[in-house]
């Protein structure tokens, strides 16, 4: 099968010239496709003047493939599961900006709502009653929401559910987990995950040690590592934050015992619990992963997918916690673009497909035989491979596993997930830049698009 993106030339076919491939100890070998000829001269072009203008050429550093090797994909336009370049090279997509695209890119429904409030306006700086609306969807669906604030990125939400939790309890210490990512706040830049792991920066310079000091870490799906963070800091920890389940180690689950542990720890503690489900959030389950594994957190954070590809977070909680918020209460936390029409739109729409019958059934079902496909076909050429999915969020290590934890996901083989990386790219597939990132699906997503990744990933496996 030739590659999406690949285009005959003056009426030649893409080159499919077959190479012979050695085995150690035979003579007899199996033919292995070369790879077909990804052309990205205008991506390389376009990247060389951006390195210029903009902070390693990227506005968020994962872009840069600096994890992977080669210069970034520079998009054109996307639609559907697909993206395109400015090279005209044509991509199945498993990143969906990261999230946000659960209904497929530039969904049409979602696009002529957008276009309908176009018209009255893109932002009022006042309420509006779009933001009645969503709120009335987050609310009936998250079970820890009684109340919520709707911000513009999943890091202002990270950052002002923190203040929150310390301005309740009166208290100053968070524990948060090694690997887990929670926005580039002070606070959160200790140990984190994502981003920060691929460039190899453990902590990040100009966080005062002041504040790393409240910053607490412990080991995820390790209760024990949690105890003993609240036994020597008895009455000081204000509350604990995870991903419940991680997406910024790569894809890693939690254990239901672990999520239930915290649970009681943080009760009988008087801590606050907060499930950051920034990228969970509407994605592994109408209710959330909170509905999911059915251990209720205090306080949630939410993004990506609420703002239906639209920047938008959202935090909320009991109402006896939320009201602590400016102006019910003395936390001040506000934003010039919070809550604005274009943003609650498209997450309104975005919420309302989610919630028709057998959308998350089908994100499950189509998840599975994507990931089930690529672990088969790695371990048919011999390579050690270890994952998962839940719903439409999905992930893989190459390594033998399990992975439990951000000290098991080292152990993963990140130059191998580098030329994997690229050999899909030549394929026509798009996956994340770093092995320490969570895939996703959409409801745009065929079974024909799962049978050409499958097909794709034989193919890469059998060039790496």
């Amino acid at each position: 099968m030739q590659s999406l993106h690949a285009k005959s030339v003056q009426g030649q076919r893409p080159f499919t010239a077959q190479r012979p491939r050695t085995v150690r100890g035979s003579v007899s070998v199996r033919a292995v496709a070369a790879p077909p000829r990804l052309i990205t001269k205008r991506s390389e072009e376009i990247f060389k003047e951006a390195q210029e203008l903009l902070p390693g050429g990227v506005n968020s550093p994962v872009r840069a493939f600096r994890s992977v090797g080669g210069g970034p994909i520079v998009f054109d336009r996307v639609k559907g599961a697909y993206c395109y370049d400015v090279d005209s090279n044509k991509y199945i997509d498993y990143v969906g900006s990261w999230g946000p695209a659960i209904v497929g890119h530039a969904d049409d429904e979602v696009n002529a709502a957008l276009k309908a409030q176009i018209d009255k306006g893109t932002s009022f700086g006042a309420p509006c009653e779009l933001e009645n609306v969503l709120a009335k969807m987050v609310i009936d669906r998250v079970p820890s929401v009684e109340m919520v604030r709707f911000v513009s990125s999943g890091t202002e939400a990270c950052l002002s559910v923190l203040r929150l939790m310390r301005a309740y309890t009166g208290r100053e210490k968070i524990v948060k987990f090694t690997g887990c990512y929670h926005g580039h706040a002070d606070s959160f830049l200790v140990k984190a995950g994502s981003g920060v792991i691929t460039l190899g920066l453990p902590d990040s310079p100009g966080v005062p040690k002041s504040t790393a000091a409240a910053t607490l870490t412990a080991t995820y799906n390790n209760l024990e590592s949690v105890m003993e963070l609240f036994a020597a800091n008895k009455g000081e920890i204000a509350g604990v934050i995870l991903e419940p389940v991680v997406g910024n180690s790569g894809f890693i689950v939690p254990t239901k015992e672990f999520l239930q542990g915290l649970r009681e720890i943080c009760t009988a503690e008087g801590a606050v619990l907060c499930f950051d489900e920034v990228m969970t959030g509407f994605r592994i389950a109408k209710g959330c992963a909170q509905e999911y594994f059915g251990i209720t957190p205090d306080l949630t954070t939410m993004g990506k997918v609420i703002g239906g590809g639209l920047p938008v977070g959202a935090y909320g909680g009991k109402k006896e916690i939320m009201k602590m918020v400016a102006p019910a209460g003395p936390m001040y936390q506000a934003g010039t673009l919070s809550g604005n029409p274009m943003a609650m739109t498209a997450g309104i729409k975005t919420l309302e497909i989610l919630g028709r019958p057998g959308a998350y059934e089908y994100l499950e079902r189509i998840t599975k035989r994507l990931i089930d496909g690529i672990i088969l076909a790695a371990k048919e050429h011999g390579h050690d491979i270890t994952g998962g999915n839940i719903s439409g969020m999905f992930g893989f290590f190459f390594c033998k596993g399990p992975v439990s934890c951000f000290e098991d996901a080292l152990a993963a083989d990140t130059a191998k997930f580098a030329r994997f990386h690229r050999a899909m790219l030549e394929e026509g597939v798009y996956l994340a830049p770093s092995q320490f990132e969570a895939g996703f699906t959409s409801l745009a997503h065929t079974d024909a698009d799962v049978d050409a990744t499958i097909a794709a990933a034989r193919r890469a496996f059998a060039r790496i």
